[in-house]
């Protein structure tokens, strides 16, 4: 690299003692930036993603912007789809719709593999202007989860109650275990192929899994999820696992070999230590909080701090993604808050 990277964040992610907190947040780019704003006037999601120099742009924004620790790639938990065989559109207002939603084993097993050079070569290209030219901070890389993308799979689109991914699961175990395994392949293909590329820590998304009880997530989900961060292990790079509403599975997740834990903002730092989670956090205030006077940004952001100071082994982020309505010059301010509090 040309560049001399603030490696801060992944020493963080390591368990190490860093000279301050630092921190990056869920949805960063895009969103709220004016100057996204302009660029989706032009083109969609999909189309920015698709133009590495645009991608690489919207994704070094933030942190140009709000002085952050961390990139996380442009791009959604859905880009890889297509390339083994599920048409999506990112729909505004209503998130991923997908026309042909799985229903049985023989829509599984007409699933494709993904050839990461040949069906995302644009992803990788814009990982590989990120690191080699651009970005001063690491460049976290992702994807969805399997039952996160499976449930956009079989319900069609975004659900309430993911209660026709439940039935799907609990009818035909067999059946459910065969789309795990073609998602998982599909995932440790995917992250692979970001990490060659250039990443430096991999976020998974499981935003939904919160939605099983225990019994169910340690049947149904806790196997494929110890196959993927298995062999993701082997890259090296700190292995993040989040979801929403998931208190309930944190010591089922501290049980997988991943580095890192993101909390959404219904659990504090100090009680997922208290619960026996041992691994390092990442989180986690509430976006709302963020459309609040100050006062009250600067109360709660110290009382995350304070925790993550306490209890050792923290990165701070939001407990959900950034909202479109909220003002970059919060966010600004909320980095420097961040960083001159926490500093060692």
């Amino acid at each position: 690299m040309s560049k001399k990277i603030n490696d801060t964040i992944i020493r963080a992610y390591k368990g190490e003692t860093t000279n301050y907190t630092p921190a990056w947040y869920m949805r960063q780019a895009g969103r709220s930036q004016p100057e996204y704003l302009k660029l989706k006037e032009k083109y969609s999601l999909f189309e920015i993603t698709h133009q590495p120099e645009l991608g690489a742009y919207v994704t070094r924004l933030p942190v140009e912007n709000y002085n952050l620790d961390a990139a996380i790639l442009y791009k959604d938990i859905m880009t890889p789809l297509p390339a083994i065989g599920i048409d999506v559109e990112i729909k505004s207002g209503i998130g991923p719709v997908i026309d042909n939603p799985i229903q049985n084993i023989q829509d599984i097993e007409k699933l494709g593999k993904l050839n990461p050079k040949a069906d995302i070569s644009y992803v990788l290209d814009t990982i590989r202007l990120l690191t080699e030219e651009q970005l001063e901070v690491p460049l976290i890389g992702f994807s969805g989860a399997p039952f996160t993308l499976a449930s956009y799979m079989i319900e069609g689109g975004p659900s309430k109650n993911y209660s026709k991914t439940k039935a799907f699961m609990y009818r035909d175990p067999d059946v459910w275990f065969a789309l795990m395994d073609k998602l998982a392949d599909m995932i440790i293909t995917y992250v692979k192929s970001q990490v060659e590329a250039g990443v430096s820590a991999v976020q998974i998304f499981d935003s939904w899994v919160g939605s099983l009880n225990v019994s169910d997530y340690q049947v149904f989900i806790k196997p494929i999820m110890t196959k993927i961060f298995t062999e993701l292990q082997k890259e090296n790079v700190p292995l993040i696992l989040f979801g929403v509403g998931a208190r309930h599975l944190l010591l089922e997740w501290n049980d997988l070999p991943v580095d890192v834990i993101g909390l959404d903002w219904r659990t504090t730092i100090n009680e997922a230590r208290k619960m026996g989670v041992t691994k390092v956090l990442q989180g986690n205030l509430d976006p709302a909080i963020l459309l609040a006077d100050w006062e009250t940004i600067e109360t709660r952001t110290k009382a995350i701090l304070d925790d993550g100071m306490k209890n050792g082994g923290h990165v701070f982020n939001l407990g959900h993604g950034v909202t479109p309505d909220i003002k970059p010059e919060t966010l600004k301010k909320l980095t420097e808050l961040i960083h001159s509090y926490s500093k060692r």
